[in-house]
């Protein structure tokens, strides 16, 4: 099931996130996070009338994705930088697709024009991801990372959704 995420959902987001930061470098942070300060940016996206959704199964949150603002210039405000991560369980599993067919129609219906993703490289799976929605890779940013001894490159992907 996907819907809307709820404040009581922020310490199995939180979770999940930490696994990346703790044992990736598919998010660049560096330090867990608390549920405190998921809370906190699930109110910011939120508060820019930006979706943020989980993907539940068997009453647990295996996967979630969320829109935020691309740039703080008025002019960028019809684009969003999106991103979804699924608990490590729960990959190749279609949750990642449903969060995003979700998080698309939401964006579409609120007249977003341009959905960008920035994925930290190598990563097939997102890059396979974010390719079945229509993104296409518009920039590539070598070196720009530097996590766990090692640069990281970052690319970039978009799509126009309206």
């Amino acid at each position: 099931m996907i819907r809307s995420a709820q404040s009581g959902d922020s310490a199995e987001i939180a979770a999940i996130y930490n696994h990346y930061i703790s044992n990736s470098v598919v998010t660049l942070e560096e330090q867990p996070v608390d549920s405190a300060e998921i809370l906190d940016r699930m109110g910011e996206t939120k508060s820019s009338d930006l979706p943020y959704l989980v993907a539940e199964s068997e009453g647990r949150i295996v996967g979630y994705a969320y829109a935020s603002k691309w740039k703080g210039r008025c002019s960028y405000r019809l684009s969003v930088e999106i991103t979804v991560y699924l608990a490590p369980d729960a990959g190749r599993q279609g949750y990642g697709s449903k969060l995003y067919d979700a998080l698309f129609t939401e964006l579409r219906e609120r007249s977003y024009h341009v959905a960008i993703a920035g994925i930290s490289l190598p990563n097939e799976a997102s890059v396979g991801l974010h390719e079945k929605f229509g993104m296409e890779k518009v920039g590539h940013f070598r070196e720009v990372g530097f996590k766990f001894g090692a640069w990281v490159d970052v690319g970039y992907w978009e799509v126009v959704i309206s």
